[in-house]
């Protein structure tokens, strides 16, 4: 009997430390995915965004906080989670205590909470002038040596130069125009909340100028096939696009994201443009 008693209170210790110990192992697991690589690691950088959140992200005008919570809680998507507002407010504040959280919270923010209008305006009166893309994060390319492509690519209905619209996803301040190797003739945009939005083969400018405040859904430009060379102006290289990139600056490095889950954000919210 007394063996047997022992062995009762071994036993309930064992589980009363397991009750105690294994929460508290979980708790620290998830705690070291808000580490300081967190904004450099590929999971972040990829953005994923699983059917169940994109539904909920769509009532929002500015879902970064909601994503910055979704993105810890499911292990960047690897895991699932529960994704309701009542689940992201209640995990919201287990992660505001953790070190890091205000960064990273920042990070999400500046990418997703600025995001107005899709990149490329929709014709008014022809629907033969359409576009198209899909998730090319990191797909490889070759010019200049191999490495993986670092945004999406909107491809047009005709390959066309000059026809499609190009507008601002956000509002912003020009910080770089002109003719780049890789980019041709490009924009970059800095959003209010410091994301850096990288357009792309433009065939040409609208009336714009470095240090230009833009509105969402400005005209930009348009769509070309501009770039791979050092020769300014050249074109013919591949097919008319727009290469579409979003950039953060974290820790005096440049981050690249990817923009297709932003994109799919704003599929739907075009401006009208005259493509005549």
């Amino acid at each position: 009997m007394k063996k047997i008693r022992n062995y009762s209170m071994l036993l309930f210790f064992l589980i009363l430390f397991a009750a105690i110990r294994i929460p508290q192992i979980q708790y620290q697991s998830e705690r070291s995915r808000l580490s300081e690589e967190v904004l450099f690691s590929d999971a972040f950088r990829r953005q994923p965004v699983d059917g169940q959140m994109f539904r909920l992200i769509q009532g929002l005008d500015a879902p970064g906080e909601t994503l910055a919570v979704y993105w810890l809680e499911s292990d960047f998507g690897a895991e699932k989670f529960p994704a309701s507002k009542e689940e992201i407010a209640s995990a919201r504040k287990r992660w505001e205590r953790v070190k890091g959280w205000g960064g990273y919270l920042s990070a999400c923010q500046a990418v997703w909470d600025d995001l107005e209008y899709f990149p490329v305006a929709e014709s008014t009166d022809d629907s033969r002038y359409s576009v198209s893309f899909e998730n090319s994060w990191m797909f490889e390319r070759t010019y200049q040596g191999e490495r993986g492509h670092e945004g999406t690519d909107i491809m047009p209905s005709a390959n066309e130069r000059g026809v499609f619209p190009v507008v601002s996803m956000t509002d912003g301040i020009v910080e770089n125009k002109g003719w780049l190797e890789l980019g041709g003739y490009r924009l970059g945009i800095r959003s209010p909340h410091g994301a850096y939005f990288y357009y792309a083969h433009l065939d040409s400018y609208g009336n714009i100028q470095v240090g230009d405040e833009v509105k969402a859904g400005d005209f930009l430009g348009f769509m070309g096939d501009t770039g791979y060379s050092k020769t300014e102006g050249t074109t013919g290289k591949f097919p008319v696009h727009l290469h579409m990139g979003i950039y953060l600056y974290e820790e005096g490095k440049e981050v690249s994201v990817n923009p297709y889950p932003a994109l799919m954000y704003v599929k739907d919210r075009r401006v009208e443009g005259d493509f005549n």
